[in-house]
């Protein structure tokens, strides 16, 4: 497997990370996600220090994936996975009775 190293920045520090190749894109949007939500806790409040930025920026990701989470297991949303999987079944039924029709 091949490795690829980058070089990113996160609230203005430089970062070598280390992916495949195929998870660059992935791993270059978290990077945006993160700075990006770095950046909004040091501009919005008064903690200061990196590490602290770093814990509340965490604490507020963490806290949209477990509201993520809450509203896929109460069926408000679902993740695309399930939706192509159920797409399937009801393709596949709806074919069934189309047969059964014109047989």
């Amino acid at each position: 497997m091949t490795i690829k190293q980058l070089e990113v920045n996160i609230l203005e520090q430089s970062y070598r990370l280390a992916c495949p190749p195929e998870h660059e894109a992935d791993l270059l949007s978290a990077v945006s996600r993160v700075d990006a939500e770095m950046s909004k806790v040091r501009a919005q409040s008064s903690v200061r220090g990196t590490d602290r930025i770093a814990v509340m920026a965490a604490l507020s990701l963490a806290s949209e994936l477990l509201a993520l989470e809450k509203s896929i297991a109460a069926g408000q949303a679902f993740p695309a996975e399930e939706i192509q999987s159920r797409m399937q079944r009801m393709n596949e039924r709806l074919s069934a009775v189309i047969d059964q029709y014109q047989n």
